[in-house]
């Protein structure tokens, strides 16, 4: 992958080359906006709404917001707004949002024809970590969350929560704080794609991710003169029904119509404003129209619309949506630290039950089960970690946790104790030259315990760890293959069967035993949908006479469960999302994984799921695990 500065560049000089191409069409009237003409409004802030098959219009003046179908007013609030915006609800209800540019006060209504008082205060809220220079809506279809983009000036922006699956929250909640550019001016959102269009001033515009829980990596869209053909300050940003961008220059004013690929496929001049700040849409099918306003509230202009006939872009099918009910302390240490965690259940107290986890830049961190951390363990890099019981050691009974130790490609053992004290009880040499992905066996035919190990060029390793009642030792005993990269494991006790996820590819099966053969089978294929490579962590779970197979499916932050025995059939797919109450952020990016379906204590009564969060969020800071109670799975399951 090329580094960013490299990116920029190649970025910058593609749109340099596509200005060439379109310079002598982009000072031309095009296809997609008429010439001009002015509305008999004076407003800052101007939409033409459409619900339930009637016309409204809802501008903002130096009085205040007014609501009017033709010369009859519906509602009305005294003050001074500003970036103003609105994005419908149903088919006979609207949702507006403004800045009371005096306090620096969020305001949110619902607008309803219908109802008794049709325009209604839902929320007010002081804003105080940062002076909002732009609104901008994002219903999310596919994780069901309702979200506001308040940007502001000075190199940040938050993404508020409004709704969550149908849910409003009784106060909104900031679920992402971004950086952006210093001096950004305006933003939009494309409501099917998740895209989050971003303009800094004069310079440039920006593309981002608008899921809260995605990466934060930016691509460049359009840059100023002489790479690209922006002239002034870009003021407002809408995006258009098949995904293209409209951008607002402040003076002189001029409206551009931005293709996907940065192109810019027509430029309009507005000769009757001397400056602009506002830019709506109001759009049917393939026609509609753009409507420019300016702080001076100043006549509006409306530009008519004729976009081209394309396929229908449809929104994403909604995923169910779990939510995490407790957290671990985050890593000490920021950016890609955890891995993969592991669970010690306690002999007779569940609630003193341990959650190991892996640290890929120090060792072994254990949490109690309310998610503190009450062990460290210095022993280097390690990657993935797991554990099984009654094994020998010092002359004493303990239990055993492998993991895989990246700094010289060994495994390094731990002693469990009964209280659940962790003893560094030594390390076992493999053949592997880049060390990766781990998990343990323990044979109910012969009692003998089993660490596999895998490596990224595809080997396997089985070692038989032995005791000879003081300390432990690790045999090879057999190696398998796949065809690439591994890393997540999981062995079935009970069946005999270890599953082995290729990052890129599939889920293998293999038989567990030492003296089996070593071809294995492709089972479950990375579908590219629900299933999206890379394939992480791999966990199974018992209930009821059934085994589940869970995956992470890291490519689109997601979970899937499969029988665990042929013909693999999957039974769930879903996402971890934000707990409002608790004020949890949602999981993405997950490495590693674990299932216990037996009692954790109060709240994990039937277990749990286990899951690394590769962002950790709410606020930001280091990455740390989520807890999902078993049952809530359960509930879910086909």
């Amino acid at each position: 992958m090329l580094p960013n500065k490299k990116m920029f560049q190649l970025s910058v000089l593609s749109l340099a080359l596509a200005g060439l191409l379109s310079a002598c069409q982009a000072d031309k009237p095009g296809s997609l906006m008429s010439e001009p003409q002015t509305v008999a409004v004076n407003a800052s802030h101007y939409h033409n709404m459409q619900l339930a098959g009637a016309e409204y219009q809802v501008f903002t003046n130096v009085t205040g917001l007014q609501v009017q179908q033709g010369a009859t007013v519906l509602g009305q609030h005294s003050g001074r707004f500003s970036r103003l915006t609105q994005l419908p609800l149903m088919q006979d209800s609207t949702l507006l949002a403004a800045m009371d540019t005096d306090s620096n006060t969020l305001y949110l209504w619902r607008f309803t024809p219908a109802g008794q008082t049709p325009l209604q205060l839902v929320h007010r809220q002081l804003i105080s970590s940062r002076v909002v220079e732009d609104l901008c809506f994002y219903h999310s279809s596919e994780n069901q969350q309702l979200s506001l983009f308040l940007l502001g000036g000075r190199g940040g922006a938050d993404q508020l929560l409004l709704q969550q699956q149908q849910q409003w929250l009784t106060q909104p909640l900031v679920i992402r704080e971004l950086n952006v550019p210093y001096d950004s001016t305006a933003c939009a959102v494309d409501q099917t794609s998740g895209a989050l269009y971003i303009a800094e001033a004069d310079r440039a515009i920006w593309r981002y991710q608008a899921e809260p829980e995605a990466d934060e990596g930016r691509s460049l869209v359009q840059v100023n003169k002489p790479f690209g053909q922006l002239q002034g300050e870009v003021k407002a940003l809408q995006v258009l029904t098949d995904g293209s961008l409209l951008a607002l220059e402040e003076e002189p004013v001029r409206l551009l119509h931005i293709k996907s690929d940065g192109r810019i496929a027509q430029a309009v001049n507005i000769p009757a404003l001397a400056e602009a700040s506002g830019l709506a849409l109001s759009i049917q099918s393939n026609r509609g129209a753009a409507y420019i306003s300016s702080e001076a509230a100043d006549a509006v202009q409306q530009l008519s619309l004729t976009l081209p006939v394309t396929a229908e872009r449809r929104p994403k099918t909604a995923v169910v949506q779990l939510q995490p009910t407790l957290q671990t302390e985050a890593a000490l240490a920021r950016g890609d630290v955890m891995d993969d965690p592991a669970v010690w259940h306690h002999p007779t107290r569940p609630d003193l039950s341990l959650i190991l986890a892996t640290d890929k830049r120090a060792g072994l961190d254990v949490y109690n089960m309310q998610g503190k951390r009450v062990q460290q363990h210095s022993v280097g890099r390690l990657n993935n970690v797991d554990v099984r019981y009654g094994l020998e050691w010092q002359s004493a009974a303990h239990d055993i946790a492998a993991a895989s130790l990246r700094d010289d490609n060994s495994l390094q053992l731990f002693a469990i104790d009964g209280t659940g004290t962790l003893h560094n009880a030594g390390k076992v040499g493999t053949t592997l030259t880049e060390i990766y992905g781990l998990c343990m066996y323990h044979s109910v035919q012969s009692g003998k315990h089993y660490v596999f190990v895998n490596d990224k060029s595809g080997l396997i390793e089985q070692y038989r760890i032995d005791t000879d009642g003081t300390v432990w030792q690790g045999t090879l005993v057999r190696s398998l293959q796949v065809p690439s990269q591994p890393e997540g494991c999981v062995a079935d006790d009970k069946r005999g069967v270890l599953f082995v996820g290729e990052e890129d590819e599939a889920i293998w099966r293999f038989a567990a035993e030492a003296e089996a053969a070593t071809t294995g089978e492709a089972i479950i294929r990375v579908d590219g949908r629900h299933l999206v490579a890379d394939i992480e962590g791999i966990a199974l779970a018992e209930h009821n006479g059934s085994s589940y197979l869970l995956v992470s499916s890291q490519g689109n932050d997601s979970y899937l469960v499969f029988d665990a025995t042929a013909p693999y059939v999957e039974r769930l797919h879903f996402r971890i999302s934000t707990n409002p109450e608790l004020g949890i952020d949602g999981v993405s990016e997950t490495d590693g994984l674990e299932v216990s379906t037996r009692s954790l204590g109060p709240g994990f009564e039937q277990g749990a799921l286990i899951v690394q969060d590769g962002r950790n969020r709410m606020p930001e800071q280091g990455q740390n695990l989520k807890l999902v109670p078993w049952q809530h799975i359960l509930q879910q399951l086909k």
